[in-house]
């Protein structure tokens, strides 16, 4: 991230980082995988990918700290999916042990830095009020700072 920007956006966040190389791999995968499983566990692969790191991003665009958790833990559940689409590609004998343990240690790699992310935002949410509160902006004081208004 450049020194001199304060605001931080998704992209500058190492959980998105390694879970885009996460799912940019797990899409290699699929082009791996026999034709007829195009419209089952490939889709299932791509769209589990896909929301891996969406929520990632939609996640970090929200104001509230726990609608930020909300989304981490279903990027956390997208994780799981894939995982367990690793094994579903092992038992069916379209990839090895041996070609899915190195994805297997990148998504436990996301999992953790997920689960660092949460724990980071659940103090964050611990030392603040739930509610937002604007600054003290002052608007006006007097009515006639409101014409429209009925006082």
């Amino acid at each position: 991230m450049d020194a001199d920007r304060k605001f931080q956006t998704f992209e500058d966040l190492e959980v998105y980082r390694v879970a885009r190389e996460f799912r940019k791999a797990m899409y290699a995968v699929t082009r791996k995988l026999p034709d007829f499983e195009k419209f089952e566990l490939v889709s299932q692969i791509r769209r589990a990918a896909v929301s891996l790191t969406n929520n990632v991003a939609e996640g970090h665009g929200r104001f509230h700290y726990l609608d930020q958790i909300k989304f981490m833990l279903q990027a956390r559940g997208s994780l799981q999916e894939l995982i367990d689409d690793l094994n579903v590609c092992v038992d069916e004998k379209y990839l090895t042990e041996a070609e899915v343990e190195s994805l297997r240690q990148i998504g436990w790699q996301v999992s953790k830095l997920l689960g660092g992310y949460i724990r980071y935002l659940r103090k964050c949410k611990s030392g603040e009020n739930l509610v937002m509160h604007e600054s003290s902006v002052e608007y006006g004081r007097n009515p006639e700072d409101f014409p429209d208004a009925t006082m």
